[in-house]
């Protein structure tokens, strides 16, 4: 199969980027991304799953190849889940299929909570909503956002991809293998070196986070017949218990576990097709 196309998507004050994988006669399947990953973390799986479905790998605002947001404009998580709603109306996608992954995967749950007559499937990989203030640090979490800067890593230049690619190894445990259709996707070349494309102000903590009790309200309002997929052993910041208790919240939801790591998509793509295909086909157990 050829390589997938890129499309912009032109939303009203922002530029967003896709690739995609599949005949656009096929089902649509949306799918989206985790925090400061891009398309390129469906490069091993869009290509099992274009045999039966257009696949459609949008990048968030400040990822990838979309547009950054202005000067001053912080990234809010429902801020996201805004332009994922703006883009399936550019788009046109009246119906689809929704996937995502970590933060794509709590953003993809709230599109199916705020559309849900547009969506038929969903199916997440590592994440079940927003991470959630439990009120403990809520105080703290405030002030260091209050006065965080940029955190300067999109200014950071490398001499080569191979070197970008073991900066981001270290950095988050990725194989290098794994980090490399990221990696690769993430970077754009200078006279000076390599630098990433992402936006640095990415990184500020957030201000403000729903409460659990909120995330879950909203959890309630998913129609869809949902598949989750997590990692095992879990993942330190999807504390097995609490997933069980928001997947609970979900009305037609199969909760899965997969050895492996938190990019499961990226590690084990056979399987992960395999358990997307079973869910897309009504027959996920």
């Amino acid at each position: 199969m050829s390589g997938p196309l890129e499309r912009e998507v032109r939303l009203p004050h922002l530029r967003l980027a896709a690739q995609v994988w599949g005949h656009d006669k096929a089902p649509p399947l949306l799918v989206l991304h985790g925090w400061l990953d891009n398309a390129g973390s469906y490069a091993r799986l869009a290509p099992l799953l274009a045999e039966r479905c257009q696949v459609i790998a949008l990048e968030l605002p400040g990822h990838g190849h979309s547009d950054h947001l202005p000067p001053g404009m912080p990234y809010h998580f429902v801020d996201y889940v805004r332009a994922v709603l703006d883009a399936i109306d550019v788009l046109e996608l009246q119906h689809f299929h929704l996937m995502g992954h970590s933060l794509g995967a709590g953003i993809a749950s709230l599109v199916a909570a705020a559309r849900p007559e547009r969506v038929g499937r969903l199916l997440l990989i590592e994440g079940l909503g927003p991470i959630a203030d439990d009120g403990l640090h809520t105080l703290r979490q405030f002030r260091d956002a209050m006065t965080s800067t940029a955190t300067g890593r999109s200014l950071r230049s490398f001499p080569s991809v191979e070197m970008a690619i073991s900066a981001r190894t270290m950095a988050s445990g990725l194989p290098a293998d794994q980090a490399r259709p990221i990696v690769e996707r993430g970077l754009r070349k200078t006279d000076h070196g390599w630098y990433w494309r992402s936006d640095a102000r990415v990184n500020r903590p957030s201000s403000i986070r729903l409460a659990e009790m909120q995330v879950r309200a909203l959890l309630h309002g998913i129609e869809s017949p949902t598949a989750l997929l997590l990692a095992r052993p879990d993942t330190p910041y999807l504390p097995g218990q609490r997933m069980r208790e928001r997947a609970d919240c979900v009305g037609d939801i199969v909760v899965t576990h997969m050895d492996g790591g938190h990019h499961l998509h990226l590690e084990h793509p056979q399987a992960v097709a395999a358990w997307a295909n079973a869910h897309l086909d009504g027959h996920a157990a």
